[in-house]
């Protein structure tokens, strides 16, 4: 059966629509796309690093304790950029490099704090902005539960 004939028809099995649908669906450039989100994905990452030698070589920390205010800037700079609306340019060109680190997790939660600010700062922003991050939230505990269990049941944690 024709694609044209496929269209005139008005009823279609199953198969008949994946068929049709699969035909019409747009080639993803997997390989541009996984280039991009390296790239950025990397790219974070390496200004964390500076970030991070930055506060052993200026403020004198150890490796250990650089760790947590290199977090807390790349939270800020990625709140920053959100509320300018760049880091929502970038996530759109970069992809999933852009929402792996840290930083996309901030950009969601300040991204829905920008979106419901009309709401009022209790119920829109205070009531909206935790909705994704409650989610992630308890998957992160859940899953570190049941890693610590098994960890724990195989002997190999940690004393």
């Amino acid at each position: 059966m024709s694609t044209k004939s496929k269209m005139k028809k008005l009823t279609w099995t199953q198969q008949e629509y994946q068929e049709l649908a699969k035909q019409r669906e747009p080639v993803r450039p997997v390989f541009r796309n996984s280039l991009r989100a390296f790239l950025v994905g990397g790219l974070i990452c390496i200004v964390g690093q500076l970030i991070k030698e930055g506060f052993m070589h200026w403020f004198h920390f150890d490796q250990k304790s650089a760790g947590d205010p290199t977090v807390a800037v790349l939270i800020f700079i990625s709140v920053l950029l959100t509320s300018f609306g760049v880091y929502d340019k970038l996530a759109q060109w970069a992809g999933a490099g852009s929402a792996v680190p840290v930083t996309g997790f901030a950009n969601s939660v300040c991204s829905a704090a920008l979106e419901h600010k009309s709401e009022g700062y209790v119920l829109g922003v205070g009531g909206n902005m935790f909705k994704l991050a409650g989610s992630v939230i308890v998957f992160g505990t859940v899953t570190a539960f049941f890693v610590g269990l098994i960890h724990w049941i195989l002997g190999i944690g940690g004393h």
